[in-house]
C-alpha cells in the first residue's frame, strides 16, 4: 500500500495528551479521514439519485426496488 505524509496543525494540548494517553493520532486521523470520505460519497450518491429520479418519470420507490432488485441478482 502506497502512504503519504499529512501535516496538520493542531493544538499543543490535544497533542500531548494523546501521546500521554498512548493515542495512536495517526490511526485516528486515518479513520475519522476514511469516515469522511464514505459520508461526502454516500451524499454525492443521493445528490446524483436525487437529479436522476427527478429527471426521470420513476418513483424514488420504483428505484429503491430496482437497486434491492439487481442487489439480489448479483
Amino acid at each position: 500500500m502506497s502512504m503519504d505524509t499529512l501535516s496538520v496543525r493542531v493544538r499543543r494540548e490535544l497533542k500531548e495528551e494523546a501521546m500521554r494517553l498512548g493515542i495512536d493520532i495517526r490511526s485516528v486521523v486515518e479513520k475519522a479521514l476514511e469516515e469522511e470520505i464514505r459520508k461526502a460519497r454516500v451524499q454525492r450518491f443521493k445528490r446524483l439519485l436525487e437529479t436522476a429520479v427527478k429527471s426521470s418519470e420513476l418513483s424514488v420507490e420504483d428505484w429503491v426496488e430496482s437497486i434491492r432488485e439487481s442487489r439480489r441478482e448479483g
